[in-house]
């Protein structure tokens, strides 16, 4: 783990792998929920967490602090995403993973699912959970236009696009979910920490 210094108020946490970086963001939201840190924003991302308007000496309280593995389960909430299974990759992912669609979509709404990290457009959520050898690489090709709601896959991460955009992500399936919405309290649903399952409609 490395600490960097990151404009006049910034910390940036470098980890060895994305584990970790769900170790460390668990830890961090538990010690300020505690007042232990100050700290205005906690933002992971794939390998790294970034602290924003931290007080000084805050890079001392951190080289000091060691999270337990397995505190992922701070922060976060559950979320169940109804999801009809009709993706157009659905075929060529079950080809990739040598099951049937069938199987294909067990796997799918068997395996819980945490919130990595956000990014590519507002309300998008990079979810883990599945083992190393389901990884599946992105499309050759992005398509010009993802419908939003759209469930799919890439590397080891799954995802839901929250509005219509191009992207290169295996289509697996659909939800009428709302992942982003300016006029709620909390206008992402799906934030880092939270737990994911994927239910079939």
């Amino acid at each position: 783990m490395k600490i960097r210094r990151v404009g006049a108020a910034g910390l940036l946490i470098e980890c060895p792998d994305p584990d970790r970086v769900e170790d460390w963001r668990a830890e961090l939201w538990r010690r300020r929920e505690s007042g232990e840190l100050h700290a205005a924003e906690i933002v992971p991302g794939a390998l790294t967490v970034l602290l924003d308007g931290v007080a000084p000496g805050t890079a001392e309280l951190l080289a000091a602090w060691e999270p337990a593995p397995g505190e992922r389960r701070s922060g976060g909430s559950n979320v169940a995403i109804p999801t009809v299974f009709d993706g157009e990759d659905l075929e060529s992912v079950a080809d990739l993973w040598a099951v049937t669609p069938d199987e294909a979509v067990r796997r799918l709404t068997a395996t819980p699912l945490t919130v990595a990290f956000s990014g590519f457009a507002p309300g998008f959520a990079y979810m883990r959970g599945f083992p190393d050898e389901w990884a599946v690489p992105r499309l050759a090709a992005p398509r010009p236009r993802v419908p939003a709601g759209s469930v799919a896959l890439a590397g080891g991460y799954a995802g839901i696009y929250p509005t219509a955009s191009p992207g290169g992500w295996r289509l697996v399936g659909r939800t009428d979910q709302k992942l982003f919405d300016v006029r709620r309290e909390h206008p992402a649903l799906l934030t880092p920490g939270t737990r994911v399952r994927l239910v079939a409609a």
